[in-house]
């Protein structure tokens, strides 16, 4: 166990440091893990869906979910993860041209199609996000590390998407199958954003699940070192 008093980098001490611990001390007296049911419900049991229902997502349900996947750590408190939720029938006829044909018909049912995407110059926000140490000198005149530290983290944020919205009762579909450029063109057009893969969110139609597909098992995926 790391001796306290010799913890890397540790902050001094004060009363936010304190509120800080006392809170995570109060969440594992409160909750120590997920029930069985929880587990089921964000991975053992969920799936990945290609058609929905008509029931509509409210505006209120995707400001929970980003208020939730927002909290998922990202290296140096970077957030470069961007979002555009495209559930307006004209941005879906702006998103349409953009996906190989296969797909439009999943994105043209679906409620809402999050457009994951990430934002290469997202080191220009770090004086917000890690106020306590100015680290934007990593990235200003290395435009290859921020695009590949905003791709690497963007990509968590998208999954915690997923997982966000599973335990809001949202069923998802993550896509690839798409032109980014074309994607890039259509929604960011004179930004620095970038997209990484899109996402259906809603309430699935069922009728259209099929066999759930084969996973590695522990001895061909995973090594004990």
């Amino acid at each position: 166990m790391t001796d306290l008093a010799t913890a890397p980098l540790a902050p001094p001490d004060t009363p936010e440091r304190r509120a800080a611990q006392a809170a995570v001390r109060e969440l594992r007296a409160r909750i120590a893990r997920l029930d069985e049911n929880g587990l089921d419900l964000i991975f053992r049991e969920a799936r990945s869906h290609y058609a929905w229902s008509s029931r509509p997502v409210p505006d209120d349900l995707l400001r929970r979910l980003y208020e939730i996947l927002r909290m998922g750590p990202t290296s140096g408190n970077g957030n470069p993860g961007r979002f555009v939720f495209v559930r307006s029938p004209e941005a879906k006829a702006r998103l349409v041209p953009c996906l190989n044909p296969r797909n439009v018909a999943k994105v043209e049912s679906a409620p809402v199609t999050a457009i994951v995407a990430y934002d290469p110059e997202f080191w220009r926000h770090l004086p917000f996000l890690h106020p306590h140490k100015d680290t934007r000198d990593k990235f200003v005149d290395n435009p290859v590390r921020a695009r590949d530290d905003a791709l690497l983290n963007g990509t968590l944020q998208g999954a915690y998407l997923l997982i966000a919205a599973r335990a809001l009762g949202l069923d998802t579909g993550p896509m690839s199958g798409f032109s980014r450029a074309k994607v890039d063109e259509a929604f960011f057009a004179g930004t620095s954003w970038r997209t990484n893969f899109l996402c259906n969110l809603g309430y699935a139609d069922e009728r259209a699940i099929f066999q759930r597909l084969p996973r590695f098992p522990f001895e061909e995926a995973c090594r004990l070192a």
